[in-house]
């Protein structure tokens, strides 16, 4: 089941996106957000503030949110 994540880039502008788990589309609503976690992708991230590391795969949603987290300002995920 999809995630959806409201939040709000560092310029202030807002974005509402998607969090799918799959692979080819990670993040859908946002291009400026799927433009973030494809740069990202491999990278490790953390997953809470405290660990555990995981690499960043659009496959894992857990990941792609850690990256919107670490990069935006998260308002809401549900």
């Amino acid at each position: 089941m999809p995630l959806t994540v409201t939040g709000r880039f560092d310029d202030g502008s807002a974005y509402q996106v998607q969090v799918t788990g799959d692979a080819d589309q990670p993040v859908v609503g946002s291009a400026r957000a799927a433009a973030l976690v494809e740069l990202h992708a491999g990278e490790r991230v953390l997953l809470t503030p405290t660990g555990p590391l995981s690499s960043v795969a659009g496959d894992d949603a857990d990941s792609v949110l850690a990256v919107l987290r670490r990069y935006t300002d998260v308002l809401e995920n549900r």
